[in-house]
Order: structure tokens, then C-alpha cells, then sequence
């Protein structure tokens, strides 16, 4: 249904501009054509108008005449002149303005006498006028004439001489007083309309394949633009658009792409985030089960067992207190646990003040002394989140295994990279053996440094264990 679209409505808007063009033209030409014709139909204007024009030529003529002989007179200029012009006047032959309109027009010099006449029969050459000679600047009127009532008009015929304008004669025209030239019809309009009209039936034709054609690149690149946009709507945002060009639609088409990779990565950190939260609220729900359920059912066996161990005779008072020092270390191994699993509020409190709670909790709730020795650092979320859990990974691994009695968290950076280690002094192990078998934890701290491009070492012995990052 493109036709109907933005190509269609495109050149629709060509066809329809080039016509109100081709109509425009066409009204001034009426215009220009009807005007005076409806200014004329006043007969004192015709009349006045056609002596003006005739008295022109005749003029013109006159003036391109060799000097005259110093005997020449102005009947003798103007016979000349009359010549030359031929039938461009009225009294030379032209038509009058309207087919069948009675009117007359005499030449006569200086004097009045007739040195032309378009009636001889009616006024005759070297006859005279009905109506006195004017001034100077001609003029018309109405009066009585041989002819009946008639309206009248004289124009004078002028030559330029060195001592100014001089009248030569006269151009008079009469008609009728009861007649008037017809109005412009429909029919003196059509060879002047035909070639508009012409043009207006070619527009439509034309102008709807220029605009097809013209259009056609630009709505397909807003297609295409439309297309990638319900696409990025329903949340793909992959496509991107072809820049083409360097207009204002290309400036879109860049703008849409720029738009999209923000957007998509937006949408990614939202997801991302979104998974840490989940993983976050779960963690706390597990703690929540464990401090709920499983410890207060250590406490109790830890309660039970101190019982056995104060009623039990002596044959079993060994046993009593083996149960209760397993039931003491799995209850501090469930506390460390639960310390593991809490969640930190990172992004609220800053790395440092994180840390040090993190620490402090330890300290508090397992008697363990925890010794923070934390330097100020600049470091990127993704950083600061992984030295965060790569030190409670640290100390919960270091109170569930070592029993230590100090633990030490040092943050530093020396000029190069971020150094962060956890230190005991606890009774220490076999780092090879542990990952054959109880790995997992010391495999993610090491996947969490790897990945941001740092060093993991752990080194332990019956003296303590140190486990090293650093971080660029």
C-alpha cells in the first residue's frame, strides 16, 4: 500500500504544485489579456486608446524620415509618415479592434484639412471636419456629426525639431455614440488558454512518474528506518541502519544507530544487574533458611551434647566431648557460612566502608580478631565488586578450615596494581590437595581475577595461609 504512503503523498505534492504553477500562469495571462479588454469596453476609452496608438506609429515613422527640405510642410511629413506605416493604423487599412465595429479614423494636418480617411466616401481628402481641432494635447468628446450622434477623439502627431515637439496632425477617430466593442468570450480566450491547457493534461502523467521516481530512494531508506525501528521496539537490537549520504536523513540514520547501541547497552547492564540482584536476594534467602532452621537445630545438639557431657559416666564423657567440640565447630563453620553468604551493600557505602563492615562482622560474631589495613583505591565497578567477594571468599574459607586465631585484610596499591591479600594464622593446608577435592571455592576467586585481567596466588603452610591478587 506504498501508493498511499509517504511516496504517494510525495508526488501527489509534485503534481499538485506543478499544476497550481501551470494555473497560476494561466490566471495572469487572462489577466493580463481580460483587463483591458474590460477597461476598454468604455467607447471614449477604445476610441482614445486607438488614436493614441495610431498617432504613435505615425510619430515613430515621421521620426525616421531623412531631414526635411526647408519648404517641407506637416501634410507633407505626414503623408510620408502614413506611407511607411502601411496598414499598421487604421486609416492605413487595419482592422478594427472588434470584428464589425463602426469606427472611423481620418488623418488630418494642422489645419483641419483631411489627409486621410478610412470612409472617402463618407469624409474625403482634402475635405474638413464636423468637430473643431483641439489643443495641443488632442482630446474627444461627443457631438453631432454627419454621421449622426457620434463620440470623438483626436490624438496629435508630433516630430521632434531643434527648437522642440511639432504637431504635424491629427489622428481622429469616431464611432457611433451607440456603439460599444463586445466584451472578451470564451472563444478569443482559447488560443490563449490551449497551450495551458495542454501543459495542465501532461502535468499529471509527468509529474506523478517524476515524483515515483524521485522519491523512491528517499522513502526507501525511511522503509528501511521504519523496518530496524519496530525491530529495536521489540527488543531486538541488533539491526542497524546503512548510513547513506550526508543529508538530514543520514543524520537520522546515524543518530538511530548511535541511539540503538546505547540502548542496547542500557538494556544489557539493566539485565545484568537485574541477574545480581537476583543472585543477591537469593543468597539472602538461603541464609535466611540456614540461620532459621539448621542453626537453631545446632544450637540445640550443641546444648544436648554439653548436657551429655556433664551426665555422662566416665566411660562415655569422651564421646560426650568429641560430640560436643564437632558440634561448637560446625555451628562457628555455619556462622562463617552465613557471614559468607550476607549480603553487602556495596554500591550504597562505597568499597572501603564495605570492607571494613564486612570485617568487623567477622570480628564481632565468630571472636575471631580481623586486622583491615585498607588503602584508598580507584577501581571500576566490575573491580570493586570482585575484591569484595574475593575477601569474604578469603575470610570464610579462612574460618571454616584454619581456625585461625588473627586474620589480616591489606588493600594497597604501590604505583602499579591494586594488591589485595588475606592473611591467617591458622594451622594451614595443602593447596594442591584441597582443589583436587574442595576446590570450587578457590576456583572462583581465581576465574574472578582472570577475568579482569589480574594475578592470583595462594600460598599456605603450617604457619598460616596468604591468598594474593592484583588487579590493574
Amino acid at each position: 500500500m506504498w501508493r498511499f504512503g509517504l511516496r504517494g503523498r510525495m508526488a501527489a505534492s509534485y503534481v499538485l504544485v506543478t499544476a497550481a504553477a501551470v494555473v497560476l500562469v494561466e490566471a495572469v495571462i487572462v489577466a493580463l489579456y481580460v483587463i483591458p479588454q474590460t477597461n476598454a469596453t468604455d467607447l471614449a476609452s477604445v476610441l482614445r486608446d486607438q488614436a493614441g496608438r495610431d498617432a504613435e506609429v505615425l510619430s515613430q515613422e515621421a521620426a525616421r524620415l531623412p531631414p526635411p527640405l526647408p519648404d517641407a510642410s506637416g501634410r507633407d511629413l505626414l503623408q510620408q509618415a502614413m506611407s511607411r506605416a502601411q496598414r499598421r493604423t487604421l486609416v492605413g487599412g487595419a482592422g478594427p479592434p472588434e470584428p464589425g465595429f463602426a469606427m472611423l479614423e481620418m488623418l488630418v494636418d494642422p489645419e483641419g484639412v483631411i489627409v486621410a480617411s478610412s470612409a472617402p466616401e463618407i469624409y474625403g481628402v482634402d475635405g474638413g471636419l464636423d468637430v473643431p481641432l483641439p489643443g495641443r494635447e488632442g482630446g474627444g468628446g461627443r457631438a453631432r456629426t454627419r454621421t449622426g450622434s457620434a463620440v470623438w477623439h483626436f490624438s496629435p502627431v508630433t516630430v521632434k525639431t531643434p527648437v522642440g515637439l511639432q504637431i504635424i496632425g491629427y489622428v481622429y477617430v469616431q464611432a457611433p455614440a451607440e456603439a460599444a466593442p463586445a466584451a472578451p468570450v470564451l472563444g478569443s480566450l482559447l488560443p490563449l488558454l490551449a497551450p495551458g491547457l495542454l501543459a495542465l493534461g501532461l502535468v499529471v502523467p509527468v509529474g506523478l512518474v517524476f515524483g515515483l521516481l524521485s522519491t523512491r530512494r528517499l522513502t526507501g531508506r525511511v522503509r528501511r528506518l521504519a523496518e530496524v525501528t519496530t525491530a529495536v521496539a521489540g527488543g531486538d537490537f541488533r539491526p542497524r541502519v546503512k548510513v547513506a549520504g550526508a543529508d538530514e536523513v543520514s543524520t537520522l540514520e546515524r543518530s538511530f544507530n548511535v541511539m540503538t547501541d546505547r540502548l542496547g547497552a542500557a538494556v544489557e547492564a539493566a539485565r545484568l544487574t537485574a541477574r545480581a540482584e537476583a543472585r543477591q536476594a537469593e543468597r539472602g534467602r538461603i541464609a535466611r533458611e540456614l540461620h532459621d532452621s539448621i542453626s537453631q537445630d545446632l544450637f540445640s545438639l550443641s546444648l544436648l551434647a554439653g548436657g551429655m557431657r556433664r551426665a555422662a559416666p566416665d566411660a562415655l564423657r569422651e564421646q560426650a566431648e568429641a560430640m560436643e567440640r564437632t558440634a561448637a565447630r560446625t555451628m562457628r563453620e555455619m556462622q562463617a557460612l552465613l557471614l559468607e553468604l550476607r549480603p553487602v551493600a556495596l554500591e550504597d557505602a562505597g568499597l572501603l566502608p564495605a570492607l571494613e563492615e564486612l570485617c568487623h562482622a567477622y570480628e564481632t560474631r565468630l571472636g575471631v580478631e580481623v586486622e583491615a589495613v585498607l588503602a584508598e583505591v580507584a577501581l571500576s565497578p566490575a573491580a570493586e565488586h570482585a575484591v569484595l567477594r574475593l575477601i569474604q571468599e578469603a575470610l570464610g574459607n579462612a574460618i571454616k578450615h584454619a581456625e585461625p586465631a588473627k586474620i589480616t585484610v591489606r588493600l594497597s596499591r604501590d604505583g602499579g596494581p591494586v594488591t589485595v591479600e588475606v592473611s591467617d594464622d591458622g594451622h594451614g593446608f595443602d593447596p594442591s590437595g584441597v582443589a583436587a577435592k574442595h576446590g570450587m571455592g578457590l576456583a572462583l576467586m581465581r576465574e574472578r581475577v582472570a577475568e579482569l585481567g589480574g594475578r592470583w596466588e595462594i600460598h599456605s603452610d603450617g604457619s598460616g595461609t596468604t591468598v594474593r591478587a592484583s588487579l590493574p
